[in-house]
């Protein structure tokens, strides 16, 4: 399961009013980096067979069935600390983090 907090689902739902097309946000991983997985974030534009839509607040979250158990129990925030702004993501699954924060590793 996959929950966004307020300031993330206003976010997601401003972004998706510049996409006429989209279905939503589609959030995964990817191999990288120094610890290991990476996350992504693009616009979900269609569904795959392997994909599950979860519904939050006004927004759909697309994530491949691949990248769940990496995902499990993560949330998704979105802060603004002055000028920057940024997605965050908590996830109870990371046992480590490279010293750039670019990167993560997790438990299987």
């Amino acid at each position: 399961m996959i929950t966004l907090t307020e300031s993330a689902i206003q976010r997601v739902a401003d972004m998706m009013k510049t996409r006429e097309n989209s279905i939503g946000l589609r959030v995964g991983v990817t191999k990288s980096g120094c610890s290991g997985y990476r996350y992504a974030l693009d616009f979900a534009d269609e569904l795959n067979d392997a994909d599950q839509v979860f519904d939050q607040g006004n927004v759909k979250i697309v994530v491949n069935e691949e990248c769940l158990e990496l995902l499990d129990g993560i949330e998704l925030d979105y802060v603004k600390k002055g000028l920057n702004q940024s997605f965050k993501f908590n996830n109870p699954n990371v046992i480590s983090e490279c010293g750039c924060g670019e990167s993560f590793s997790v438990t299987k």
